[in-house]
């Protein structure tokens, strides 16, 4: 091909994605080279990670760029946020990799209480409060399995331990730091009255680097395996701080949605809100790329419909399921955010029951249920759009949403009327862009991250909704 390639392995909850990026003819093209499913399972009583075949799959997929012809010049990971491994001084997992939806933090944030409110915690690290937090886990190992940490030698987010696998270098990456509740918001440094009033080991926490940092080349071991050596760069790999970094929008009044398992609605800033009425609201404060502040919410996102999809709809294609959805006249909406729809047994059995508390009508067919869920998160949007407003001053003028949700539009034209704003859908890959894009500003094929954001969007096609 004659182009230097940037690889992008993307990994979400459900599924990764071996994206090459580089740049023809003054465009940015991207190309997948591998896909393999993700998901939870139990093991020994808990909802852990399968992180031995996580990697697996990664370096299936560097043979399969060598075997293609395709090695890249540089590779970098990115993942969901919060989860994390222990490993010990021989570099080895300490226990499984333990996922967020588990119910071992049942209960941590009483036992987190103890030592710090959630008034001066929330004051400190500026993260939103949800029993996935890094703290929370961390206290529930405290808790349940005090001897990891007399083991433990090193503490690493999963993008940070897989870079690690490839490279034998250790950092911890700012952007997925930023989602532990253990980052001071002000400073970007592990807070250390935070980790000593909880009572955590703080010699298990490394240097933090900004994304953009060049690791190294593959080990040995991987160069073998692979075929190749690359460069590893940690890009912004907290999955949606790479999404941030790819909004090819020209307003600087815009919010931003990245549509996945989870929807993150926000605004970038230059200063992050760590105020009473930011906390109460439940904004979090996330590290973006450059250092700049993702001023977001969690929203239960296409975790409520992939789960209403398995239960029930398995054998139906989501382009039929959102045509049913649109034939559906049924109008009950429900609250997103409630946290029993986190991990529930029977996710229809949950909806209908929010549904009948509330004195609205159990949706009952896939389309009703379908047309349920897609109302209630553009409402949960126009929500939050409306608090955004109310935090920060700022009126709005548009929605950007990008990631697999953006293929939506029929959620997209709710999202659309329900916010009271044009949408502007897509690009569709944009945490694969933003990862590919931060490894082009680190090895000077771009200047900055203007210049990425003007590629990507003069590269892609950007739809606009409006209801």
């Amino acid at each position: 091909m004659g182009y230097k390639t940037h690889l992008a392995i993307d990994i979400g909850a459900s599924n990764g994605r071996f994206i090459l990026g580089w740049i023809e003819d003054g465009k940015l093209h991207i190309e997948e080279m591998h896909r393999f499913p993700n998901g939870m399972k139990q093991i020994d009583g808990q909802l852990c990670w399968d992180i031995d075949a996580l990697f697996a799959e990664i370096l299936t997929g560097l043979k399969k760029c060598a075997k293609a012809g395709r090695a890249p010049v540089s590779v970098g990971i990115d993942t969901w946020g919060v989860d994390f491994v222990l490993l010990d001084n021989d570099g080895n997992l300490i226990g499984p990799a333990v996922a967020y939806r588990d119910n071992r933090t049942a209960g941590m944030d009483k036992e987190v209480g103890k030592y710090i409110s959630d008034s001066e915690l929330y004051n400190r690290a500026g993260i939103q409060k949800m029993l996935i937090n890094t703290i929370y886990q961390l206290m529930a190992i405290k808790s349940i399995t005090p001897q990891y940490f007399d083991k433990a030698a090193n503490f690493l987010f999963m993008p940070d331990y897989l870079h690690y696998k490839l490279c034998g270098v250790k950092k911890n990456e700012y952007t997925i730091a930023s989602t532990s509740g253990l980052l001071n918001a002000k400073t970007k440094t592990w807070d250390e009255d935070i980790i000593s009033m909880c009572g955590f080991p703080r010699d298990i926490f490394g240097e933090i680097v900004p994304a953009g940092t060049v690791l190294g080349g593959f080990t040995e071991e991987i160069k073998n395996a692979a075929g190749f050596d690359c460069t590893v760069i940690m890009p912004p790999s907290h999955d949606t701080a790479s999404a941030f970094l790819a909004v090819p929008t020209k307003s600087e009044n815009s919010v931003y949605i990245s549509s996945g398992t989870w929807s993150l609605m926000g605004v970038e800033l230059s200063d992050p809100i760590t105020t009473e009425a930011s906390r109460v609201a439940n904004f979090t404060n996330e590290g973006g790329y450059e250092y700049r502040y993702r001023y977001l919410k969690n929203i239960a996102g296409l975790w409520l419909i992939q789960s209403v999809h398995k239960e029930i709809g398995n054998e139906i294609s989501y382009t039929d399921l959102v045509a049913l959805a649109q034939d559906s006249e049924c109008d009950s909406i429900f609250d997103v955010n409630d946290d029993r729809f986190t991990a529930p047994e029977n996710m229809v059995y949950e909806i209908r029951e929010a549904c009948r508390e509330c004195g609205q009508d159990e949706p009952q067919s896939l389309g009703d249920l379908a047309r349920c869920i897609f109302r209630s998160l553009a409402f949960s949007y126009a929500q939050t759009k409306e608090s955004l407003h109310d935090l920060t001053g700022t009126n709005y003028d548009c929605v950007n949403i990008i990631g697999g949700g953006s293929q939506n539009d029929y959620l997209n034209l709710l999202t659309s009327e329900a916010c009271g704003l044009p949408v502007f859908a897509g690009p569709t890959e944009g945490t694969a862009l933003g990862n590919i894009t931060s490894q082009m500003i680190a090895s000077g094929v771009l200047p900055d991250l203007e210049a990425a954001r003007k590629i990507i969007r003069n590269s892609f096609g950007i739809r606009e909704i409006k209801g």
